[in-house]
């Protein structure tokens, strides 16, 4: 599949794959104004970018096949590879992140697998189990492209390790990135598979993957969600095989793969091998004993020791409200002069929010709280016909340069449409 990997062009693939794609179809149920063309914001987030390139780094590992861009900042050593971008670079990009610097998040090599040999398994407690091509997910079922912001749900945990270690390593602000995904809605392909009905046990859709997870044994990545939220159209859940116009590459999931907008990354199985209907949750061992929100006081000995890891009301799904300063960036010195102090300063940053839930309000403090500025918002993308925001915001707020010589520091808080906010202080979490 390596010349297939390579023919990527935006609204087809190239000959190489014996014809897989030959006419897009939209999906019939979208408005005729959200099929939007994307191709404009991808070519401005891939302008200034140098192309990824084999890297010293992963010679001797299992991924020494795999193209990477040399400035994505590696936060588990050489391998597996787990990374994000600058935070500078990506905000540079603005709205759609360049695939190259879309963050990654793996637990053991990638897998290696062809277009043409790839198949997708559908089985469990549905009438019509089964086994899909790729050439028939794309050519039997309508698709969906649409922009999401994916976040892993271990951004910014680097904070938290100052003030106590969790069990995860420190991811810094950079842990998110936005494409635009194509893929076949996930409900479809239940619909055509004939999922059972609540009465007759189907309960839970879970996910399967091909990487091998750490420790060996045979196990894969898997998770689930309930059948009502894989079964939901405004959910917008996709099996997806495009990202930002191209064929996914291997580090975000080649060939297809989940994406579950509004919730953590880490229910977007990549490497998609295995949908399973079920009457219980997944049972793979990263359902359970990661992206969890456990009780403060519960550190590692104390969660085997009494089971937190299997309480259901602590797992995460959907993302928690968030924001960030991206300008002024961290080190960042502002000389002050004639000039400077004459001209306001622009604070940045970004916010998100989950579920499709929208950020409405966000405010920058320079006093601790006591009070607060109303930040101007900036949404890029529209909401889907169901009133769901899947992408991270912009915010701004221009200050006079004398009022930041006087501040204690800067924080920001954001709102969502539900009044969710943050919190004034970090809340520890053993994940």
């Amino acid at each position: 599949m390596a010349a297939s990997v390579q023919n990527r062009q935006f609204g087809h693939l190239e000959p190489g794959l014996n014809g897989a794609i030959r006419a897009f179809k939209s999906d019939s149920s979208s408005d005729d104004d959200e099929e939007n063309n994307y191709k404009d914001a991808i070519k401005k987030a891939n302008a200034e970018l140098e192309p990824p390139a084999l890297d010293s780094r992963d010679e001797g590992t299992a991924d020494n096949w795999i193209e990477r861009n040399p400035s994505m900042v590696r936060l588990t050593g050489k391998h597996p590879f787990n990374s994000e971008p600058p935070l500078t670079r990506l905000m540079h990009h603005g709205f759609i992140t360049p695939v190259p610097l879309h963050y990654v998040r793996n637990h053991g090599p990638v897998p290696k697998g062809t277009w043409e040999e790839w198949t997708v398994e559908v089985c469990g407690l549905v009438k019509r189990p089964t086994r899909f091509t790729l050439d028939q997910l794309v050519n039997e079922f309508p698709y969906r492209e649409f922009p999401v912001t994916l976040v892993c749900a271990g951004n910014r945990r680097k904070e938290q390790n100052m003030i106590k270690k969790t069990i995860g390593f420190n991811w810094g602000a950079a842990g998110l990135s936005t494409s635009v995904w194509r893929g076949i809605p996930l409900c479809h392909i239940l619909k055509r598979c004939g999922i059972f009905s609540r009465k007759k046990g189907a309960l839970n859709v879970c996910f399967e993957g091909a990487e091998d997870l750490p420790g060996g044994g045979g196990s894969k990545y898997g998770t689930s969600l309930k059948k009502e939220i894989a079964m939901d159209p405004a959910r917008d859940i996709i099996v997806a095989y495009m990202q930002n116009g191209e064929l996914l590459s291997p580090d975000h999931g080649f060939p297809v793969r989940m994406i579950i907008p509004g919730f953590i990354g880490g229910r977007m199985v990549k490497w998609l091998k295995r949908i399973i209907v079920t009457t219980q949750e997944s049972d793979s061992y990263y359902h359970y004993r990661d992206n969890r929100v456990l009780p403060s006081h519960v550190d590692a000995e104390l969660a085997n020791a009494e089971a937190w890891w299997y309480k259901p009301e602590y797992i995460i799904n959907e993302l928690n409200i968030n924001s960030v300063v991206t300008t002024p960036c961290h080190g960042e010195i502002l000389p002050i002069n004639a000039w400077t102090t004459q001209m306001p300063y622009t604070l940045r940053g970004y916010a998100y929010s989950g579920g499709g839930k929208k950020v409405t309000r966000v405010e920058v403090t320079l006093d601790g709280g006591e009070t607060w500025h109303v930040c101007s918002l900036d949404h890029p993308e529209k909401p889907n016909k169901y009133g769901k925001y899947w992408c991270w915001c912009f915010w701004s707020l221009d200050l006079e340069v004398l009022d930041l010589i006087g501040s204690k520091g800067i924080a920001v808080r954001a709102w969502d449409e539900t009044l969710n906010t943050q919190p004034e202080k970090l809340i520890w979490n053993l994940m």
